[in-house]
């Protein structure tokens, strides 16, 4: 079951920390986003938070299903859920952000219709205190996503 998560004092923060390592940054966006909670036997399971950026225009700025539950389509299913969401709102563009090191998830967000439209090269860099290094490489570079519905 996916429901929108009303009370922001039940973020999931240990989920939203699986997509984004930075609390800080996590906070800086959370307030103005609408989030979704996949919940499977009465536990939260994935958390998706999505931000109007420009008219018509929704952003996924953050998708995380626990680590239990991965590679079992429930981030599909969030997505899914999230393009059906906004086509009922009224967009016209869905966008996503992605770590460019992170080719199951380009792989997953393109298999959901979206295309690369863009690198925004050293965003991990200028955003982040620490590094974020993915099988000991250091990520730097984030990959856009986008779709028209």
């Amino acid at each position: 079951m996916i429901r929108q998560l009303i009370n922001k004092d039940e973020l999931p923060m240990k989920l939203l920390l699986l997509a984004d390592p930075s609390e800080t940054l996590i906070k800086s966006y959370i307030d103005r986003s609408i989030c979704f909670v996949y919940i499977k036997r009465e536990v939260i399971i994935g958390i998706i938070a999505l931000i109007e950026t420009r008219p018509k225009t929704i952003e996924i700025v953050n998708i995380a299903v626990d680590e239990l539950n991965q590679h079992q389509g429930y981030g599909k299913q969030l997505l899914k859920f999230a393009i059906n969401y906004a086509k009922s709102e009224r967009f016209h563009t869905i966008e996503i952000g992605t770590g460019s090191l992170g080719v199951e998830q380009l792989m997953l967000y393109q298999a959901c219709g979206f295309r690369m439209i863009s690198i925004d090269k050293d965003f991990f860099v200028r955003n982040y205190e620490a590094p974020i290094m993915v099988k000991g490489q250091q990520l730097k570079d984030m990959v856009r996503l986008s779709q028209h519905i």
